[in-house]
């Protein structure tokens, strides 16, 4: 018989659970099996590549990055997380009204080749950006601090240059972010 505990948590504002979820199940199981939530890429399967990865809201107000592919759901239970699903602003029907700046500036720097790590840098992103409002970094540091964010995100396609400038961008046009 296959061990069940419940779990519960918030998912891209959503209260989820309790839900009975097999011991050991990967968090991204959970997702695509349990919830639909497909946006979210099982790549390496190992925790390497980071394409899996979710924004985790922390306690003192900050964010982080979780890798979904290697951590148990009941690891997430309690949290609020989210999804790639959950950046972009949706209206009552599920349609998208807007995207987040990082999305936008993706899209304009044509920052993706297959789409396939997409979700992972923009949770890497979003993560990064957060970070900026609460600790801003120095114009001379940003390139270093964006390759920092991203330098253990794998694309196999080599779309670095495209991430790495939208990134920049978004965190240039940011007041607040970035300090001479």
């Amino acid at each position: 018989m296959i061990r069940k505990q419940p779990v519960s948590l918030t998912i891209n504002g959503n209260a989820v659970g309790p839900v009975d979820v097999p011991l050991g199940m990967p968090m991204i199981d959970f997702l695509h099996d349990y919830l639909n939530l497909t946006g979210t890429r099982f790549s390496c399967g190992q925790g390497i590549c980071h394409a899996c990865t979710v924004v985790v809201d922390e306690e003192d107000g900050t964010t982080s990055e979780m890798r979904t592919c290697i951590y148990g759901a009941h690891l997430f239970n309690g949290k609020s997380i989210t999804t790639i699903e959950g950046q972009a602003r949706r209206d009552e029907n599920g349609e998208v009204v807007e995207l987040t700046p990082v999305q936008q500036a993706f899209i304009d720097h044509f920052a993706f080749q297959c789409g396939y790590c997409t979700p992972g840098f923009v949770a890497a992103a979003t993560v990064f950006l957060d970070g900026l409002k609460h600790a801003p970094v120095r114009r001379a540091e940003l390139e270093g601090a964006i390759s920092a964010a991203f330098e253990n995100h794998i694309c196999r396609c080599t779309g670095y240059v495209r991430y790495f400038e939208a990134v920049r961008e978004v965190a240039l046009a940011t007041p607040g972010y970035v300090v001479d």
